[in-house]
């Protein structure tokens, strides 16, 4: 079968979930995973061939897209920071505007970092909390771009731990000097339970923040494939994560340290009055590329 007749019937069948434009992404990703071709092959070499050997689990794998499961779960993995991440069900997949909270953690530890280069061996490692981990995208992709930075991730999920713990940038790290983040499972919500691991530099989080009356605006790949424990809040209690991370932070986040959370864009002020009433002296709203209230950064 040819590649391009393969990937325009995938895209036919996808259609009715997606845009086309968004459907053929879908089908070039899965392509390029599963029998290395490139986005531009069925273009410039329009004779190419599908081995009969990988039709079967091409078609199985079609089957699953268009029951509406994410191409990510699909071929099982998820780019994010430029890093590979496994995903499956049992964690969310990376989202893009994560990445910002990512890019601003690493500007704010590198930046920590370097002043404490002048104690020379004698400095202070960069020490990070990523509260709600999920697959460890946050942790990994800190560690990976601090060297050096002692990162720890936490988790209600017992499964999340275990895929978290189960990401593999083993020659990275070798190249960069990378330490390993460790994970720990911990109920973010007992906010008075015993963590003994010091003080942190920098606390992160992206929480569950989506209200349950927000699910019809949500897509059916994520309300049926994505966990939704990770996911959904109840609408009578919607800021009950950020209490919960406002206090987290206040007993563990160092004097001069940062935090910095991903936020419900709808509830951005009444997220950022959590955080001053819980004591933070000073408070910023960040918006992501779609100019949507999406972060808050905060001090002691």
């Amino acid at each position: 079968m040819l590649l391009k007749d393969f990937l325009k019937e995938g895209i036919s069948r996808l259609e009715p979930l997606y845009p086309t434009a968004e459907a053929r992404n879908i089908m070039l990703m899965l392509c390029e995973y599963r029998i290395g071709t490139k986005s531009y092959t069925h273009i410039v070499e329009p004779e190419t061939t599908i081995k009969d050997k990988f039709l079967e689990p091409l078609y199985a794998d079609l089957d699953r897209l268009a029951a509406g499961e994410p191409v990510q779960y699909v071929i099982g993995t998820a780019e994010f920071c430029g890093l590979d991440f496994k995903v499956g069900p049992d964690v969310l997949i990376p989202r893009p505007e994560t990445e910002l909270l990512c890019r601003e953690a690493i500007k704010i530890g590198s930046r920590m970092k370097r002043m404490r280069g002048a104690y020379g061996k004698s400095a202070r490692p960069v020490r990070i909390l990523d509260l709600c981990t999920g697959s460890g995208c946050i942790a990994w992709t800190v560690a990976m771009n601090i060297p050096g930075a002692e990162v720890i991730g936490t988790d209600i999920s017992e499964k999340a731990i275990m895929v978290a713990m189960g990401q593999n940038f083993a020659s990275k790290m070798k190249e960069t000097g990378a330490l390993s983040p460790q994970f720990v499972i911990a109920d973010i919500l007992d906010t008075e339970q015993q963590f003994n691991h010091g003080e942190f530099d920098l606390i992160l989080s992206n929480p569950p923040y989506i209200m349950e009356k927000e699910k019809p605006l949500l897509r059916t790949n994520v309300l049926n494939y994505e966990p939704a424990s990770a996911l959904f809040v109840s609408d009578e209690d919607p800021l009950v994560f950020y209490r919960a991370i406002a206090r987290w932070s206040m007993r563990f986040l160092s004097a001069e340290g940062k935090g910095i959370t991903e936020i419900n864009e709808a509830l951005y002020k009444e997220t950022e009055k959590v955080f001053k009433d819980a004591g933070f002296q000073k408070t910023e709203i960040v918006s992501d590329f779609y100019d949507k209230n999406r972060f808050i950064l905060y001090s002691k």
